[in-house]
């Protein structure tokens, strides 16, 4: 099974997110996936004509879309500008939990009403009992925050909290995802997360400058990124795609 990963549109009426995104789309097109996952920072400015402008965009490709909101999404509008969506779980929370070629996809949401930093903490249950009843297979865990620290330090501050009790619960003897895939950063990395991979996809809008070090900040010029996970023949593979001009 192939599983397309998108994040961090910010799409709005003064940018160019929505031209971005539809180069994406266009790669897509062509690959054409078994599932999409959007993780999460659609619009930026509370743009709820924006949505539905994505949804249209989204509704190009061939296979089902699945959405986790961000820290840049007000989740209220986003549930009025997108009543088709049938399969966001709770009323605070807009989590998933669907099984595509036999693999759950899990998106947990991590978002903070007012606040640019995420956490899990007040979800661990809810996904305990999603990891307990989907024993028998090995799940993908997707999140908009980032789990692991990506060593710039503005994004750090605003990273997902409540990851020493994720680490412990997902230690615990639940089934563990095969992999951790976020957003946030606008800029594709790995790592380790109580031993298991976990990727940040790179954005659709422009990317941040691995500002690593404050006193050596090379330039970004990065065009939208894409990310695929490749779920075939026992094992998983995660490819980073940079979305050049067609």
């Amino acid at each position: 099974m192939l599983i397309a990963q998108i994040s961090d549109i910010h799409a709005s009426p003064t940018n160019d997110g929505i031209a971005r995104l539809e180069r994406a789309v266009s790669w897509l097109t062509a690959l054409e996936p078994d599932i999409l996952v959007v993780s999460g920072d659609l619009v930026d400015g509370s743009w709820p004509e924006g949505y539905g402008v994505i949804t249209a965009s989204l509704d190009r490709l061939s296979c089902r879309s699945l959405i986790l909101p961000g820290n840049s999404d007000d989740r209220t509008i986003m549930r009025a500008a997108m009543p088709q969506v049938d399969y966001w779980h709770e009323q605070s929370a807009m989590h998933f939990i669907e099984s595509h070629g036999g693999i759950p996809l899990i998106g947990l949401d991590t978002s903070v009403d007012g606040a640019a930093y995420g956490d899990v903490a007040q979800h661990l249950s809810w996904l305990r009992q999603v990891l307990t009843d989907n024993s028998a297979s090995t799940p993908l865990l997707f999140t908009h925050h980032h789990v692991f620290p990506c060593g710039i330090s503005l994004l750090d501050a605003a990273m997902c909290r409540g990851t020493e009790a994720l680490a412990g619960l997902l230690s615990s003897g639940v089934r563990q995802p095969v992999a951790i895939c976020s957003g946030h950063v606008h800029r594709g990395m790995s790592s380790l997360f109580a031993g298991i991979p976990a990727y940040i996809c790179g954005s659709i809008c422009p990317a941040n400058p691995l500002m690593l070090d404050a006193s050596r900040m090379p330039q970004a010029a990065d065009p939208p990124a894409v990310m695929i996970h490749d779920l075939r023949h026992g094992r998983l593979v995660s490819s980073h795609v940079s979305v050049g001009q067609h």
